[in-house]
């Protein structure tokens, strides 16, 4: 009876003191190593998530593991290879880089944690870490400025899955984007008058986004829209001529018709219309990663180059600058 007393007595004095505060970050993730077992795993992962790929799983199964696991791993191995640092993965590198700077902007008022949605360290064991540490209400913030089904919308589903084996739920603030973040718009207009700065003015700024399948906008999920509201807000806080600035989209796989007009194909074009010039940036990506680093700034250079183009830039993503960490905390004091 006195165990049972002392118990409960504890579990009154949680429940009267202000319930501790705890930051979840996600961000998509990140092979552990740049080699073919490493990729298998990841890919196994985020390629399993039906967010990911919406065809019917049974078929779907059988072709990942019969077919695409046997094959992808090494291409995608060589690719990480190419970007990967002393740090080791650009996108974790960042992202933890981005933690300690709003861990330290929010000292005293919450602790932040690291989770990423597919790899480590995963979107489970951050939430457990801030589980042990008595934290009571959570605010989670995916890193993902524009909302997407794909990325956000599947953050959430591990967040929900984690939290149904929790016996005490905690309160919970879900972020579900900050496009529309004036600090946000205002850091991406930064890195555009910068560039211009440094090298002038290009004949065309390309803001290339991830992109998604097109069903996805029939659907009714709202990334294409945000995207292109994106677009047109920096680009105006920059000064920049709207009819010099273009929204295309990248990264597709598949033989499903996905959002356009696609980069690559765009890069092809521009020369053959008298655009050699261009700078590009991609606002989707909150941290330099394979997606960016490999694929805009050395493949997509190539395609552009080859095609008759002969000034190429490639902005970085705004990564762990301080005028992003401001945009981040201000997000996330609106939740505090």
């Amino acid at each position: 009876m006195a165990k049972y007393s002392a118990l409960t007595d504890n579990a009154h004095d949680t429940v009267k003191q202000s319930p501790k505060v705890g930051v979840l970050l996600t961000n998509l993730g990140t092979p552990d190593a740049p080699d073919a077992p490493a990729l298998r795993r990841y890919l196994a992962e985020f390629l399993s998530d039906p967010r990911i790929v919406e065809i019917p799983q049974t078929l779907w199964k059988i072709i990942l593991h019969g077919i695409i696991l046997r094959v992808r791993p090494k291409k995608s191995a060589a690719l990480y290879a190419s970007i990967w640092t002393d740090e080791g993965s650009p996108l974790l590198a960042i992202a933890q880089k981005q933690q300690r700077k709003i861990a330290e902007s929010l000292a005293g008022r919450a602790q932040v944690a690291l989770g990423m949605r597919y790899g480590n360290p995963s979107i489970a064991s951050a939430l457990q870490q801030l589980q042990q540490n008595g934290v009571r209400k959570i605010i989670v913030l995916p890193l993902y400025p524009q909302y997407a089904a794909a990325t956000v919308g599947s953050t959430f589903d591990a967040l929900a899955r984690e939290l149904t084996r929790w016996r005490w739920v905690p309160e919970l603030s879900f972020i579900s984007g900050y496009a529309e973040n004036d600090t946000y718009l205002e850091a991406l207009a930064a890195t555009l008058r910068e560039h211009q700065a440094q090298h002038g003015t290009p004949q065309k700024w390309v803001f290339s986004y991830h992109g998604t399948p097109k069903f996805s906008l029939e659907k009714g999920d709202p990334y294409y829209c945000f995207c292109v509201k994106t677009t047109r807000q920096a680009a105006a806080r920059a000064g920049l001529n709207p009819d010099d600035c273009l929204t295309t989209f990248q990264s597709r796989f598949g033989k499903a018709e996905w959002l356009k007009p696609y980069t690559d194909q765009t890069l092809t074009e521009l020369p053959q219309k008298g655009v050699k010039n261009i700078a590009i940036l991609s606002p989707a990506f909150s941290a330099d990663c394979l997606e960016t680093l490999e694929e805009l700034e050395e493949e997509n250079r190539e395609t552009f180059i080859e095609a008759g183009g002969e000034q190429y830039h490639y902005i970085a993503a705004l990564n762990d600058r301080d005028d992003h960490i401001r945009a981040l905390v201000e997000v996330i004091e609106q939740r505090l």
